[in-house]
Order: structure tokens, then C-alpha cells, then sequence
């Protein structure tokens, strides 16, 4: 194929994604006096961070003095089903309040308590109320305040850019990148002595989902076939709580903030179920009967949080038994409650856009019935393998931060850990990424060959006479991973599914695009399948190497938790055009810090501050 023009850019550090992750990076390395760039998908502003509603999780102790640092890493290390990398979640936890009090300084407007410290909300699987919020909008405002310090910073950004592969000089250092403009169609090629990849997650290859139309996994993608590693692709999230009628707003989420405000979980017949679903894991601190439950606000001294709070990975379990078992509401769901939990002024004011998404989406009146909700995927703890301090990848100057870095989460994230994740995880990226830009004297010519490559293989799909309709493999994609590779799975369904990959990879191939590249949403999509195939095959490999459930990995035909597979990371890999999975040892954590995980005395005794300010 004949050469493609393209515009070229050179520069310290290229942070791929603009979302929290992404932002935070960006910042941190402009303040380090990188010549920085930021490229996203979409628009600046509107990246998926702004989905996340209910808080961002840190031990600030401002309703709970007795909060701490260990505690949020025991809950995360527990949530997680001690599959976490324990150095991440011990920086997590240590960071997480010096993030967010930074954010309050750069002018993020939080909730507040009577005394004007940031208001804390409970969530799933947290043993204080810990998560900072701005009602139901905290991932808005967020994307809002790191934007407006990055504008400020000066920040270039590259708006409407898709990143199709890593550049590599010949000692296997990443130094550069080619994407192109979506809506012109232009190529455009960076240089870079440090690369992050903030790119998010991966939620469109499944059916329903609460993921925007950017997540199709294109960091992870890019990643791997730089030669990197990835870890715990089988431990996909689905939130238990996602709209589920009408159809056109099916897996749309709905907020853990609901439930964190007082909602109650009920099947067909008005019975609040979750009193059934109590893990042994979290029965010493989760109430056992409806009158516990219901005192969780009130009798703080012998603080039971209700099971609806329990882990998301352990509530959508419990959802799926009640729908199975043909308890389930009339769109094959369950009913959230909080209509008769709070008063519609309560509701309006603390959880704003679920009021106005079910108005509007559902016509129904959340202050006066229950709403139908049923799991939906969300969230992939999986990714690319780091290191845990600066978040370098196993290949030389390529970083991950955020979801598209494995690790942090374990087998299951709680909810929350998410933004804070963001913030701590994104500003060590930029910072390391910022000091090997510095430091290195690393040669950044790109090969022309290797450019021409990218750019014919990215236009092929427009010489494919009489190939598939990339839409059309996109939909047996989703069917796919969502029947087989979704929230409960089984060996047979799960080699049936590795069957079909390998079919729609060899198809994907041939797909073609027609008209040209300007505006070309079917050729976005071709590119866009080969990110989402890759993800699809490392989570179905790894969901069959991984023989238990844990966390966001269930197994039909392995019901139980193997303690020896706790041990071990299922690290997948891509090399000569194949994608493999292998088991290996997973870092051992200090008995300093596997003695926190046990920690419960003591806790709990205390009254808290008022639960907010009107």
C-alpha cells in the first residue's frame, strides 16, 4: 500500500488517556518540567471517569476517627480475595487522603460534615464510612477540577486520537506512538522517551455493560503486543447493580451510593434476600437480621453494616441466585429499594442523577418505588503487570496507571477504591515516567519502517473487498463473552468460547471498511476489535487456567476458593501472534502487614461525626 502523510510530534512523556488517571499524570509530569503531551479518544473532559458516582475511598477518618490507613488496606486486601499486589494496596491506602485533600485544594467541592470537613459516605465491602463524594457526580467533578489544573499547567492535548501500536527502538524501549485523528482521519506520530498508558477498561467486548464506547481495551492491547505483561485477566467485575429496563438503558450503572444511602435489595417476593448471601469472610462485622441491618445509621456503637454492602463480586452472586431461582423481577432482575428507606428530599439531594436517570430513561420516580436493577459489567481488576512504586511495565519507558493496570484490585475491587486508585497510582506514573524521561539518554529516531507498517496494516481494511460488516462481528463478540465468559462460567463454555475467538480473530482479519477515513465509525470498530480480541482471549484463557471462584471469577464446576491458586498471578502474555497464560508466584506479602488482615479489635467503638450538614 502506498505511504500515508502523517503530522509528527516529539516530546518527554505521551500519557495515552484522559481520564483520572490519565490527568493526574499528565500533571505530575508537566510540574516535573516534562515537555508533555495528553491524547484521548474522545473529547477532553469526557472520559469514562466520569461514570464513577458514589466517592473516591480514603481514610481521611472525618465520620469515623478510629479510620486508618491500615484498616482501608485490610478491607481492600480481604475485598480482593488477597489476590492484590499487597505494595499496591498498602500505597493506596497510605495516599489515598493526601490525593484527595489535594484535589480539595485545587478546587474540588465535596459534601460536607457541620463542621466543614469532606463528608464520608459507607460503601460495599468498607468497614467506616470512608468515601469523599459530591453527591452522586464525584467522578464529574474530578475530571472537572484535574482538567481545569492541567489547562492551567498548559498541558498539549490531542483530542479525538486513537493510539493503534507502540513504537520500539532496537533495544526494546518504547519511544514512540502511531494513532490518528477519528474524525479527519490524519495519522499522527509521537515521540516520547516515556510513555503512561491511562486508557481504562475493557467492558465493551461483553453485551451489557456500564462502560462507555471507549473501553474497548486499548491500552491493554497496546501493551501486550509491545511485549508486556499482563495479570488476572479472568477477574472481570460486574456491578450488581445496573438498569436493566428499559432495553435501550440496559447495564447503564446505578450508583453503590444507593445502597450506601440506606437501599435495600428485595426479590419478587418483597423479601430483603442478601440476609442469605452472608460470606464467612465478612460475618463478623455484617448484620444478620433485618433489625441489625436496619440500626446500621443508628446504633454505632455495635456498628453491623447491612449485607447489601457487602463486596460487589459476593451482591451480584447473590442477584444472579435470586433471578435463577425465579425469584427475579419481571425484566429478569431484582428490585433496589430506597423509596421507602428516605424522603424524596433526602433522595433528590444526595443522589441527584439516579433521580434524573430513572425520570428520564425509565419514567420511574425512585422517591416512590423500587427500581429494577440487575448486574452489569463494570470494571476489569485485571491488566497490565507493574511495578508497584512507579508503575513501570515489564518493557523499558512504557507505564500503566488506573484500570488498565492489574494489581491493586486483586479478585475484586471495592467500590470506590476506584478514583483514589486513580490519583495515587496516576501521579506515581507521571512522577517515575517524568524522571526516566529526565535521566535517559535514550535515542528517540523512529524507524520509518516501522511507521509505514502501522499505518498500512490501520488502512488495509479499506482494500478488504467483500468482507465481514465489523458491526456484525462486534455483536457475536459481545454474545460471546457475555454467555460464556460472564458472571458465572464452566470449562465446556469456556473452550467453546476460546473456539470462537480463534473463528472471529481469523474473520476479524478480513473485515472491511468501507467509504473513506474521515468520520468512519465502521473503521474505528475494525481497529477497535483487534484491542477488544486480544482482551476477550486473555480473560477466557485466564478464566480457564484458573480453576476456582474468587472474587470476579466464578466457576461453576470449581465452586470453592483454592488457597494454593491464591498464591499465584495468571499472567498472560502475547508473542508471535499468539496470546498464552501462565501461572506464576505471585510477591509474597511481610508478616507486618499479613497480621493487619486479621485486624478487628477495638474497632467500631466510638461514635462518629453527624452524618452531614443540610
Amino acid at each position: 500500500m502506498a505511504s500515508v502523510d502523517y503530522e509528527r510530534h516529539d516530546y518527554d512523556v505521551l500519557v495515552i488517556g484522559a481520564g483520572g488517571a490519565g490527568m493526574r499524570a499528565a500533571i505530575e509530569s508537566l510540574e516535573q518540567g516534562c515537555r508533555t503531551a495528553l491524547v484521548c479518544k474522545s473529547l477532553f473532559g469526557k472520559a469514562h471517569t466520569v461514570m464513577a458516582e458514589g466517592g473516591m475511598a480514603a481514610a481521611l477518618g472525618n465520620v469515623w476517627p478510629e479510620d486508618n490507613w491500615q484498616v482501608h488496606f485490610r478491607d481492600t486486601m480481604r475485598g480482593g480475595k488477597m489476590l492484590n499486589n499487597w505494595r499496591m494496596a498498602q500505597l493506596h491506602a497510605q495516599e489515598a487522603p493526601d490525593r484527595v485533600l489535594e484535589l480539595e485544594a485545587w478546587g474540588a467541592l465535596f459534601d460536607r460534615t457541620p463542621d466543614g470537613r469532606i463528608l464520608q459516605r459507607d460503601f460495599g465491602g468498607h468497614r467506616y464510612a470512608r468515601l469523599a463524594h459530591v453527591g452522586d457526580r464525584t467522578g464529574l467533578e474530578l475530571i472537572r477540577t484535574t482538567q481545569q489544573r492541567a489547562v492551567g499547567l498548559g498541558i498539549d492535548v490531542y483530542m479525538e486520537l486513537k493510539i493503534v501500536r507502540l513504537l520500539k527502538n532496537d533495544s526494546g524501549e518504547v519511544i514512540g506512538a502511531v494513532g490518528f485523528y477519528r474524525d479527519k482521519g490524519n495519522f499522527v506520530v509521537f515521540s516520547a522517551k516515556s510513555i503512561v498508558l491511562a486508557t481504562g477498561g475493557v467492558g465493551k467486548s461483553w453485551k451489557f455493560t456500564s462502560n462507555s464506547w471507549e473501553s474497548t481495551g486499548d491500552g491493554h492491547a497496546l501493551a501486550l503486543w509491545a511485549g508486556a505483561d499482563a495479570i488476572e485477566m479472568e477477574c472481570v467485575q460486574f456491578h450488581p447493580t445496573g438498569m436493566i429496563w428499559p432495553t435501550s438503558a440496559r447495564g447503564l450503572l446505578v450508583t453503590e451510593g444507593v445502597r450506601g444511602d440506606g437501599g435495600v435489595l428485595k426479590n419478587s417476593e418483597g423479601e430483603r434476600f442478601m440476609f442469605n448471601y452472608i460470606s464467612p469472610y465478612f460475618k463478623d462485622e455484617t448484620a444478620e437480621t433485618i433489625e441489625e441491618g436496619d440500626k446500621w445509621y443508628e446504633d454505632k456503637v455495635n456498628y453491623r453494616r447491612p449485607p447489601e454492602l457487602l463486596p460487589r463480586d459476593e451482591v451480584a452472586r447473590a442477584i444472579n441466585s435470586e433471578v435463577k431461582a425465579g425469584r427475579g423481577s419481571p425484566h429478569g432482575g431484582v428490585f433496589l429499594d430506597i423509596a421507602s428507606r428516605r424522603s424524596p428530599e433526602y433522595i433528590k439531594r444526595r443522589l441527584p442523577s439516579m433521580y434524573h436517570q430513572f425520570k428520564q430513561l425509565a419514567d420511574v420516580d425512585i422517591t416512590a418505588v423500587p427500581m429494577e436493577i440487575g448486574p452489569t459489567c463494570h470494571y476489569i481488576m485485571g491488566g497490565i503487570r507493574v511495578d508497584a512504586d512507579t508503575e513501570e511495565t515489564a518493557v523499558a519507558g512504557l507505564f500503566a496507571a488506573g484500570e488498565v493496570a492489574g494489581g491493586m484490585h486483586g479478585a475484586n475491587r471495592l467500590g470506590g477504591n476506584s478514583l483514589s486508585d486513580l490519583l495515587v497510582f496516576g501521579r506515581r506514573a507521571g512522577l517515575a515516567a517524568a524522571e526516566r524521561a529526565k535521566a535517559s539518554s535514550v535515542e528517540t529516531t523512529l524507524s520509518e519502517a516501522q511507521i509505514k507498517e502501522v499505518i498500512d496494516h490501520a488502512t488495509s481494511f479499506f482494500a478488504n473487498e467483500g468482507g465481514e460488516n465489523p458491526y456484525d462481528l462486534h455483536h457475536e463478540l459481545q454474545e460471546t463473552m457475555q454467555n460464556l465468559v460472564g458472571i458465572i462460567r464452566t470449562e465446556s463454555e469456556l473452550i467453546e468460547a476460546k473456539e470462537k475467538l480463534a473463528e472471529l480473530g481469523e474473520r476479524a482479519k478480513k473485515v472491511t471498511a468501507t467509504g473513506g477515513r474521515e468520520f468512519n465509525p465502521g473503521w474505528h470498530l475494525a481497529l477497535d476489535l483487534e484491542s477488544m480480541l486480544a482482551v476477550a482471549n486473555c480473560t477466557t484463557l485466564s478464566a480457564i487456567e484458573r480453576k476456582e471462584s474468587r472474587g470476579g471469577h466464578t466457576r461453576d464446576d470449581y465452586p470453592k476458593a483454592d488457597p494454593e491458586l491464591e498464591k499465584v498471578n495468571m499472567v498472560s502474555r502475547y508473542r508471535e501472534g499468539n496470546y498464552s497464560v501462565t501461572p506464576e508466584p505471585k510477591p509474597e506479602m511481610p508478616p507486618e502487614l499479613m497480621a493487619l488482615i486479621e485486624l478487628s479489635e477495638g474497632e467500631g467503638k466510638s461514635a462518629p461525626a453527624k452524618e452531614e450538614s443540610k
